[in-house]
């Protein structure tokens, strides 16, 4: 197995869009007013994904980096309190976090010093591979939802 062929296509599978929308083009361009409403039937709303994405997201990666990190309340700690609007530097400042860590995940999983097959010092028997494939699921079920809730509000 090639191994920079494996990481080339984990960050892949974490940045690019290739079977859906990525995570830059499912937060691009929405309207300030609709961040925080949610569409009849919907119990989120796109900034409640967005808020939720990242916080999951940096839990997953320090978990994985740090043995003293300790994850939220499950499952309060990983959604935001509800909002009726969002103001730009909120939207901004997690847009700026989501894309930051995932540039870290990333950046984990292309350094080739760390075998992406060992397990985490203190990871329950985990991966590192696993987390990244964990970030890419997760993150791929959320900005799906994104995408039908932008539908849904005539946004997408």
């Amino acid at each position: 197995m090639d191994d920079a062929v494996v990481r080339r296509q984990v960050v892949e599978l974490l940045r690019d869009e290739h079977a859906h929308a990525g995570t830059v083009r499912a937060f691009a361009g929405l309207a300030p007013g609709l961040r925080a409403r949610r569409p009849p039937g919907s119990p989120h709303s796109v900034w409640d994904l967005l808020e939720h994405l990242r916080l999951a997201q940096e839990d997953i990666l320090r978990y994985t980096l740090d043995a003293g990190w300790r994850s939220p309340a499950w499952p309060e700690g990983y959604w935001p309190a509800p909002a009726e609007e969002v103001e730009d530097a909120a939207w901004d400042a997690s847009l700026a976090r989501l894309r930051a860590e995932l540039d870290e995940v990333c950046r984990l999983v292309e350094d080739p010093a760390r075998d992406l097959t060992a397990a985490i010092p203190h990871g329950e028997g985990r991966t590192y591979l696993r987390q990244a494939l964990l970030v890419a699921d997760h993150n791929a079920y959320h900005v799906g939802q994104v995408v039908q809730i932008r539908k849904a509000l005539g946004a997408w």
